[in-house]
């Protein structure tokens, strides 16, 4: 249910965000970007004209069977700039 109500919340957040014109990764400084997703713990990005993500500070903003990875972005001044991370679902371990 959990999870139900956390995409129901992200297609919100999504949609308006589309519907609106705003500023990208492209228009702010790397230590901008990354002080978002800081202070904020978990926000969506723009990283393009048509493109966005979920950028996480920790787990504490996953869901359960989910694990982080390392994200970086391009930004007005750093070509790939560390902002944070996204979370992954987490790959079953290959039995030998």
């Amino acid at each position: 249910m959990k999870s139900f109500r956390l995409s129901l919340i992200m297609m919100a957040v999504v949609t308006g965000a589309m519907a609106q014109p705003g500023p990208t990764t492209l228009d702010m400084a790397c230590a901008d970007v990354a002080g978002v997703v800081a202070s904020q713990g978990a926000v969506v990005l723009r990283t393009g004209p048509m493109t966005y993500d979920r950028y996480v500070r920790d787990t504490r903003f996953c869901e359960r069977g989910e694990i982080l990875e390392p994200a970086w972005v391009r930004t007005a001044d750093v070509a790939q700039c560390y902002i944070g991370s996204t979370c992954v679902q987490r790959r079953p371990r290959a039995r030998d």
